[in-house]
């Protein structure tokens, strides 16, 4: 129980520190730009932790779920941060 609770805050913190880009994806779109390495290794370990997830033999699916915005979010950081 206690394993399970402390498993679903953590994926709730991963899932908002990916959305915490939104703010430097609109400061990119708005001429001032941020860093890209940061969200593009972000961008990368997640798209491992996703895999991971998947080739478990019974599918990580908090892990999964937890790490997609990393990808999205990350990406789209690092794009709009190329200048």
């Amino acid at each position: 129980m206690k394993a399970m609770l402390v498993g679903r805050i953590a994926s709730i913190m991963s899932i908002l520190m990916y959305v915490s880009y939104i703010p430097q994806i609109i400061n990119n779109l708005h001429g001032q730009y941020g860093n890209p390495m940061q969200p593009l290794v972000a961008s990368i370990n997640s798209s491992f932790w996703c895999s991971y997830a998947l080739l478990q033999k019974y599918k990580d699916w908090p892990v999964f779920i937890a790490n997609v915005p990393g990808i999205i979010f990350g990406l789209i950081t690092f794009v709009t941060a190329l200048h």
